[in-house]
């Protein structure tokens, strides 16, 4: 099932460390690559729209996809507010790669990500009491450089989702990721 978010998030920063902007055609997907692109296919309509993942959600169980108010829109899941839905992940050339979507290896719970080192350093240190496997995982998109407070890495999904579980029962927001080989400090 596919959701869509617009006017309370335009203008705020997403995961990806860009300003979320409602009338592009972005969404925002768990575990897919930020930057990747994907067609997204409403089954009861019929419809596609070519999306820019640059988020991470939807935080709603069952669902797969958070689109943009405006993807959601040219595939008519506005008024419904969900629709059931195919997600086919493009290649840089336009090619769909659903025969050829390899899972990450390893998985991380996010807990925050922000542009403010100092900002995710003190939630880092919230948490670095309760839980050893706390690192601070520094990337860049574009000029922007943004920092994601972590736990793991986990071998499987279940490790992770078993994890996020744990930390969500103590009020924190946490969401399973795949983990990429990046420099990380702990």
């Amino acid at each position: 099932m596919a959701s869509w978010y617009g006017p309370r998030f335009h203008g705020k920063r997403t995961a990806s460390g860009e300003v979320y902007n409602q009338h592009a055609l972005t969404a925002a997907h768990k575990t897919l690559p930020l930057g990747s692109r994907a067609v997204v296919t409403n089954l009861n309509t019929g419809q596609s729209v070519e999306v820019r993942i640059n988020d991470r959600g939807p935080f709603t169980k069952g669902r797969v996809i958070d689109l943009s108010h405006a993807a959601a829109r040219l595939v008519g899941v506005v008024g419904p507010g969900v629709a059931p839905v195919k997600v086919e992940v493009m290649s840089p050339e336009g090619q769909s790669l659903a025969q050829e979507v390899v899972p990450p290896s390893a998985y991380a719970v996010l807990l925050a990500s922000s542009t403010d080192e100092a900002e995710a350093l003190a939630v880092m240190n919230e948490v670095s009491h309760r839980y050893e496997d706390v690192y601070l995982s520094p990337l860049s998109s574009g000029a922007l450089r943004y920092y994601q407070v972590r736990l793991g890495p986990f071998r499987s999904r279940d490790e992770a989702a078993q994890r996020a579980r744990e930390v969500s029962r103590t009020g924190v927001q946490a969401l399973v990721v795949g983990e990429a080989d990046r420099r990380v400090e702990r």
